[in-house]
């Protein structure tokens, strides 16, 4: 895999640092302590995530004619991310999402929300297919409007070619106020890219933390309430109380990879057919 970060995992422990529980608010925007990989990536990102790459991403992968798999072999294909380079864990894809999805399962949430929890990272297969890190993970956020002050790494949209472009400089750009966010352009990643496979299969409250889990500028910062219709409001407690799941489960006993497959192949089974289209 090639790219700014050594591991995608760099850019989870940025995230998880910079949300740390207990942690102010001033703090969650001090990026002085983030590692070199991590600024080259966001500068990557801010610079190339324009509302032109975004939609025509989302035209390319939303016609779903890469592949078929089904759920746990998504997750095996997944699992040929790890790099056995990485210090800083031993866990593989298959592990980490298993523990986010045991971390809500212990809590007695629903099931559809505990598959959510073991599929809400297979989008980064994008990188499989030769994705750069860039347009895979990160923070995500509405492109074709003003960007928020509140965007990790603001400063380096500068070299967008959107910010050239004068009616995507205010608040609500080409969007009506308080459209909702089915109506505006995500930067993007593996979030829509997943939200655009399994859309027909879950109900709408997972749809909208698959969607939206990485958007730390809405569910963190409220920076875009203003985009946001009261559907919006109402399904954004989910992807609130999604957050600490992802972010915080990592530090858990290491799963059982093996003992927990047959429970959660029945759970996938429980709202996915065998194969579905990627």
């Amino acid at each position: 895999m090639q790219g700014p970060l050594e591991t995608l995992e760099q850019w989870d422990d940025f995230v998880g640092s910079r949300y740390q529980e207990g942690r102010d608010e001033a703090q969650f925007r001090d990026y002085s302590t983030a590692p070199p990989v991590v600024r080259e990536f966001y500068r990557l990102n801010h610079t190339h995530q324009t509302r032109e790459f975004a939609r025509a991403k989302k035209a390319e992968y939303g016609a779903l004619n890469r592949s078929r798999m089904g759920i746990w072999e998504a997750m095996e294909y997944l699992n040929t991310l790890v790099d056995d380079s990485d210090p800083d864990t031993d866990l593989s894809q298959i592990e980490h999402n298993l523990q986010t999805a045991e971390a809500i399962r212990a809590d007695g949430h629903p099931r559809w929300m505990q598959i959510t929890g073991l599929i809400h990272d297979l989008g980064k297969v994008l990188c499989l297919y030769g994705e750069p890190q860039w347009a895979v993970v990160g923070d995500t956020f509405p492109v074709g409007c003003a960007w928020s002050g509140k965007i990790v790494f603001h400063e380096f949209f500068r070299e967008n070619p959107d910010s050239e472009v004068p009616e995507y400089q205010t608040p609500h750009g080409v969007y009506e106020p308080n459209g909702g966010l089915e109506n505006v352009d995500m930067s993007w990643g593996h979030d829509e890219y997943l939200y655009l496979a399994t859309r027909d299969y879950l109900p709408e409250e997972a749809q909208y933390i698959i969607r939206y889990h990485s958007f730390y500028p809405q569910h963190r910062e409220e920076a875009y309430g203003h985009l946001m219709n009261q559907k919006d409001r109402e399904m954004f407690q989910w992807v609130k109380k999604f957050n600490p799941y992802d972010l915080y489960s990592k530090g858990h006993a290491k799963p059982d990879a093996a003992a927990l497959r047959p429970y959660y192949e029945d759970l996938a089974a429980e709202f996915f057919p065998e194969k579905i289209r990627w």
